[in-house]
């Protein structure tokens, strides 16, 4: 299972949770059903639903580092062109 669940996601994934429980409590018990799904996804990164509709709100870890690597190698690129 790939991570598609982002850390907003989650939080509002517990609230939802954490409603899910009381309602399940004070209305009706299939409302621990919602409170199940939103804490397991939650807790889990992972949402089936999303992959179904290609949706992913996790951020790309390997962004940040080809973005970082690219700027020193340009960096350095520069720095030698002007040496010369």
């Amino acid at each position: 299972m790939k991570h598609n669940v982002g850390k907003t996601d989650k939080i509002i994934r517990v609230i939802v949770g954490v409603i899910g429980l009381a309602l399940g409590y004070y209305v009706s018990p299939w409302f621990y059903l919602l409170a199940v799904a939103g804490f397991a996804t939650a807790v889990f990164g992972f949402c089936m639903l999303y992959t179904l509709f290609g949706i992913n709100t996790c951020p790309v870890e390997g962004s940040k580092k080809k973005e970082n690597s690219e700027t020193s190698a340009q960096a350095i690129q520069e720095e030698g062109n002007s040496t010369k």
